[in-house]
């Protein structure tokens, strides 16, 4: 059986909103052209160990969404110094340290016996 941590709840917290944020940084991310800047299309003229030929179509470029990519990023930032050097770690031994950590990252999800 895994090793159980008592996890305060600013922490959990902490890391709710980091993945939460993540995940909708990377939904906005997704939606936005290839490239911040406008750049010009490009395709492969050659094929490396497959049929696959990469290409990306022109980016008209995203200058006016830079703001928000940069609002992301910086609360994405926040987020993990927060969680990462939260006063909780102090009280977890170093040889459990990762252990805790992987469990924080999961603490919100059921348990198994409750799936």
């Amino acid at each position: 059986m895994p090793k159980t941590f008592p996890f305060p709840q600013d922490l959990l917290d902490a890391q709710i909103a980091l993945d939460e944020t993540r995940a909708a940084s990377e939904k906005y991310a997704a939606a936005l052209p290839w490239s911040a800047e406008p750049m010009p299309g490009w395709e492969s003229d050659k094929q490396l160990h497959s049929n696959y030929i990469s290409a990306k179509p022109d980016s008209p470029g995203y200058t006016e969404d830079q703001a928000e990519v940069s609002r992301f990023r910086a609360r994405l930032l926040e987020l993990s110094i927060t969680v990462s050097t939260h006063p909780f770690w102090d009280s977890v031994e170093a040889g459990d340290r990762v252990g805790a950590r992987m469990a924080l990252k999961h603490a919100h999800e059921p348990a198994e016996d409750e799936a």
